[in-house]
């Protein structure tokens, strides 16, 4: 008598077993990238070399008093026309007490990840003006309803391991309420590490207030934050923002970790050559790590140097394409040589629809970041229209994209069981196929991963089901997400507190 249960019970046992829970998940976040390399080692010092001589010889503009002083205390000297210049020695004197990793906080402490090392996330980020409407196929201005939606679809999506807010409400018109209730909808709707932009310093303050209800009282928030702050206080070319530096001030006094971004744009805000673009980029982000350490040496800040490419035949922001691709992944192989924690920009599509051109131009651009070694993959999740528009469709699309990502990152585990020597050698002297083996079942689970949403049967199969579109299956997942999916993370008392305090639309 056959004792396998599964073998006996035939196609309905095997269901029965892929319906229990794997052991082992073949495609979680968090693998290990660094293998593909867009630029040799000898590459890497040439346009380190050149943004350590814009840093010392051309230095920085615009640089506000408080910060030149700390600046000038740190080691930095004053230059021709207002300009700062930032000796070598400074600068990797900042890369040296850089932080290399530190956790981002969930409020759910298993959400927590770690930043910097090998690790790869996908996460979100943009400020999509436009959100793409499931009902009406059209786009239409993004509103404080779309952020709350978008929160809340997220936080089922396995594979999106930080949220930043991916539109802005445009709703709101005034800006602190635009702030405050950003902040809001974060907190409310999911218990991941979340991140968010402050448009002044005198915002973060009354937010850290409404952030210590949330964690349980005054400080306690400051003592384990779990928002980042997403700040760009470098202007290309090479200039410093002064309303964006007084928020990394803030930022420091209420230990708030941040991401400094730098966007510098090929042809336009910084050389159309690729390997320029990478110099002045890199330089500018040094230049905003420099400002964080002449603050405070070795608070956590993500090196997100973010070189984006735009079309020179109309000037457009390009989201998406090889060399979008390219200097991204170079992107994150520099902060990874220089041994800093990395933020890189990927998976922006220039396309509206969620049509060939954006399934290309996502997968291009996510998987080259992801191969490189980029511990965080901004804009990742849900963007379209080269970050002006937002999709629902898109996000539950994405998660799956980035599923099998993680699997290519993770690799072919060779050892003696996977193998399967013995395996082989009793399938060819026995019945012939692997089908039904023990060594097939083991593996199952471990070593693959089966989409929900792409579609895998024959043509005929697939025509009487209704022939229906990946966006077709994305959109029903994304609606019946949000059916069913209304998270109380405030208890009433917090949010009741939050109400009476601060001005919640």
């Amino acid at each position: 008598m056959d004792s396998n249960p599964t073998k006996r019970q035939g196609r309905r046992g095997k269901h029965v077993e892929r319906a229990k829970k794997s052991a082992f998940a073949p495609c979680p976040p968090g693998q290990v990238g660094g293998v593909y390399k867009p630029l040799t080692e000898q590459e890497c010092s040439r346009i380190f070399g050149v943004a350590l001589d814009l840093l010392a010889k051309l230095g920085m503009g615009d640089v506000p008093d408080r910060l030149r002083d700390d600046l000038l205390r740190a080691g930095a000297q004053q230059g021709d026309q207002g300009r700062v210049l930032f000796p070598r020695a400074l600068v990797e004197d900042a890369i040296a007490r850089a932080a290399k990793t530190f956790p981002l906080h969930g409020r759910d402490e298993t959400r927590t990840i770690e930043v910097g090392g090998d690790k790869v996330y996908f996460g979100t980020g943009g400020a999509a003006v436009q959100t793409l409407d499931m009902v009406t196929g059209t786009y239409r201005p993004s509103t404080l309803r779309d952020l709350h939606d978008f929160t809340r679809l997220q936080d089922k999506l396995t594979n999106v391991a930080w949220f930043t807010r991916c539109c802005v409400a445009t709703d709101v018109p005034n800006n602190f309420d635009l702030d405050m209730n950003t902040a809001y909808a974060l907190v409310r709707n999911t218990t991941k590490p979340v991140a968010t932009s402050f448009t002044l310093a005198e915002h973060v303050a009354p937010i850290v207030e409404m952030l210590d209800i949330v964690a349980g009282g005054t400080g306690a928030f400051s003592k384990r934050p779990f928002l980042k702050a997403h700040i760009s206080p470098v202007i290309s070319p090479l200039r410093y923002g002064e309303d964006a530096v007084d928020v990394v001030y803030e930022c420091v006094r209420h230990n708030i970790p941040m991401s400094c971004i730098t966007a510098a744009q090929g042809g336009a805000t910084a050389p159309a050559t690729l390997a320029g673009l990478l110099a002045q980029s890199l330089a500018e982000t040094l230049a905003s790590l420099v400002m964080v350490h002449a603050i405070s040496p070795g608070f956590p800040m993500v090196f997100s140097n973010w070189p984006f490419i735009i079309d020179l035949r109309t000037g457009a922001f390009a989201g998406g394409g090889g060399e979008t691709a390219l200097v991204n992944a170079a992107s994150a192989q520099l902060s990874n040589w220089l041994g800093l924690p990395s933020g890189v920009a990927a998976s922006m599509a220039d396309a509206k629809a969620i049509d060939a051109q954006y399934g290309a131009e996502k997968a291009m651009t996510s998987l080259a970041a992801a191969l490189a070694g980029g511990n965080l993959i901004y804009e990742s999740s849900g963007m379209t229209s080269a970050l002006l528009g937002a999709s629902f469709e898109a996000f539950v699309l994405d998660d799956e994209m980035h599923a099998h990502t993680y699997r290519m990152l993770r690799g072919v585990e060779v050892n003696e069981e996977t193998l399967g020597f013995d395996t082989i050698c009793e399938a060819v002297l026995g019945e012939g196929h692997f089908l039904g083996g023990q060594h097939t079942y083991e593996a199952m689970e471990r070593d693959h991963f089966y989409p929900p949403l792409a579609d895998r049967e024959e043509p005929r199969t697939w025509a009487e089901a209704g022939s229906r579109e990946a966006w077709d299956r994305a959109k029903e997942k994304a609606q019946n997400i949000l059916a069913e999916h209304t998270p109380e993370y405030l208890t009433r008392a917090q949010d009741r507190t939050i109400r009476d305090r601060f001005k919640i639309l």
